[in-house]
Order: C-alpha cells, then sequence, then structure tokens
C-alpha cells in the first residue's frame, strides 16, 4: 500500500469531500493563497476558487461564528483555527451557539460542521502555541472531539467529520504532519466514535491519544524486551469515547496507564481513569496510572519542554511501578 503524510491524507479527504458536496466549504486564516499555517490547504484554492476556500480577517470569533451560521443555513463549512491555542477567543461560538443549537431548537436544526485546530508541544514555541486543550471542548455537551494519530485515521476520520450532523473540534498534532503511513487510494471512512487497538498485549492496558500514541507505542517496544506485554489502545475520538473497548481490555490484562499531553488537573486523562475505576474496579490488580503534563505553562526552553510533555520513559515507569 503506499505511503503519505499526515498531512497529505489530511489535503486528500478535504479534497475529495469537497468533491462529494458542494456544500463544503473551508474558511480561515490564510487557508486561501498562503495554502494554510501547517500546508494542509496548499492548493485548494486554485483547485476550488475564493467561493469555496475563503481567508477571513484574523479574528477567531468570526471564523467560528460565521461557520455555524453558514451550517445552520444547511452548509458544511470547515473552520481551520490556526492553534488551538488561539481557539480561545472562539469558545463562545462553540460553546453557547454550535453545541447548543440542536438541543435548544429540539432537534429542528443542526449544525455540521468541522472546527479544525492543532495542539500539542514539540517545536519550542513556547506557552501561547503548544498546549493540549482537548479537555476544555470534551466537557461540552453536544461537541464531539476527535484526535487522529496516524495519516490513515486522519483522513477516515476527517471525512466521516465533514459528513455528520454535529459539530467537530478536530485536533490535529503539529509534530505528526510530516508522518508517514499507509493509506488506501480508495475510499473509506472510519465511524467516529470507535477506538482501535494498535498492539495487542496482556500484562497492561495503555491508552494513549494523539501523539503520545506513538509515544505509548515506543515504550510498549521497549517492554517487550523485557518481557512486559502491553496493549495500547488509540480512542481516536475522544467524545464519544468508545469506552466499551477500553474496559474489555483492561479486563483483560487488570492494569491500566493512561497517556495524554493535557494538563493533569481535569484533563482528558483524569476522565479515562475515573472511567476504568468506575466501570472495572473489581476488574483492576493495581492503581490506574495517568501520564500527563504538570500543571505549568509549556516552556519554551527545548530542555524544559522534553521533560514537561510525556516521554517514553515516563511510560515504562509507570508501568514497573504498577506491575
Amino acid at each position: 500500500m503506499r505511503e503519505i503524510t499526515y498531512r497529505e491524507a489530511l489535503r486528500e479527504a478535504l479534497i475529495e469531500e469537497m468533491k462529494r458536496d458542494e456544500r463544503v466549504f473551508i474558511l480561515g486564516e490564510d487557508v486561501a493563497i498562503y495554502g494554510g499555517a501547517y500546508k494542509v490547504t496548499d492548493g485548494l484554492y486554485k483547485m476550488f476558487g475564493e467561493d469555496r476556500v475563503k481567508d477571513t480577517p484574523i479574528s477567531e470569533a468570526a471564523i467560528a461564528g460565521l461557520a455555524t451560521g453558514a451550517a445552520l443555513t444547511g452548509m458544511r463549512p470547515i473552520a481551520e483555527i490556526m492553534y488551538i491555542d488561539f481557539s480561545t477567543q472562539a469558545t463562545d461560538q462553540m460553546v453557547n451557539q454550535a453545541a447548543k443549537m440542536r438541543y435548544m431548537f429540539g432537534g429542528k436544526s443542526k449544525v455540521p460542521m468541522v472546527l479544525r485546530t492543532q495542539g500539542g508541544a514539540g517545536r519550542g514555541i513556547a506557552a501561547h502555541h503548544s498546549q493540549s486543550l482537548e479537555a476544555w471542548y470534551v466537557h461540552m455537551p453536544g461537541l464531539y472531539v476527535v484526535m487522529p494519530a496516524t495519516p490513515y485515521d486522519a483522513k477516515g476520520l476527517l471525512k466521516s467529520s465533514i459528513r455528520d450532523d454535529n459539530p467537530i473540534v478536530f485536533i490535529e498534532h503539529k509534530m505528526l504532519y510530516g508522518m508517514k503511513g499507509e493509506v488506501p487510494e480508495e475510499e473509506y471512512l472510519i465511524p467516529l466514535g470507535k477506538g482501535e487497538i494498535k498492539r495487542e498485549g496482556e500484562d497492561v492496558t495503555i491508552i494513549a491519544y494523539s501523539r503520545m500514541l506513538h509515544v505509548a507505542l515506543e515504550a510498549a517496544e521497549a517492554l517487550e524486551k523485557e518481557g512486559v506485554s502491553c496493549e495500547v489502545i488509540d480512542p481516536r475520538t475522544l467524545k464519544p469515547l468508545d469506552m466499551d473497548l477500553i474496559a474489555d481490555s483492561v479486563r483483560k490484562t487488570n492494569k491500566a496507564v493512561v497517556v495524554s499531553e493535557g494538563y493533569r488537573y481535569c484533563g482528558m486523562a483524569a476522565e479515562i481513569v475515573t472511567r476504568i475505576i468506575e466501570e472495572c474496579f473489581d476488574d483492576l490488580d493495581a492503581p490506574v496510572k495517568r501520564i500527563t503534563t504538570p500543571d505549568v505553562p509549556i516552556p519554551m526552553s527545548p530542555v524544559l519542554e522534553e521533560e514537561a510533555i510525556p516521554s517514553a520513559k515516563k511510560v515504562i515507569q509507570a508501568v514497573q511501578e504498577i506491575l
């Protein structure tokens, strides 16, 4: 099978869905002529024209508001927010408008929009450009949150998100755009709310998503050499969360470690740990561990940044502790 980058997989998904449905259009800062901050929309302006690939003013609130209104009137907008850190300016539109419309109008309206953004650390670009804020959006009823870790998942999940009738926060990771992986040329979709076992094992379950999946897989490979068999699960969609998959694995291994690049306090890792305890308490042979970013702004110093975010070394240590 051919191999393409995470960035190319996302671009293919956009092109295929725009060709399939003329209601789909893209808007955001520098998405048209420049081709996007991370070049995901490169070439789409020439392909589809300014009516369907729109540069906007530097206003995240305006971008999210325009997308919400367009979705309510029958369009299927894909709004790009350059950094998830900047999405704080769009939270009123996403949290108080897009997320609530379908419920408040008794199901008579729908908001089929995708807010594409990227988060995470790894490039030494400091506290305003390196956060993992997915827990903010997971917290809100009415929003879906999707965080793909591979090119295959990125394409299949983005296509499904564009076709879905709910407002979706689709979070990419800045350190994954150049990553290559197998992606079929024929069309495929990945259903929202379905996780995947990325590595089968018997001794401990490691749950990780986005870039942290690759950290978990690195740790699992190292632990395999020590005779420890790790099952690695990628939820792929944080909301809805495939808790059945996670619970089945924990009931098999009787131990769990959750890895998230988000902050520790009230983060996504805390939610998953709580759900495991609620549903699998009698199956656990050890406390559930979580590996997260501590409650500090992301440092600019590469050395301090690396120390702050989860690493394979920290995952290995956590697994060894509960074993």
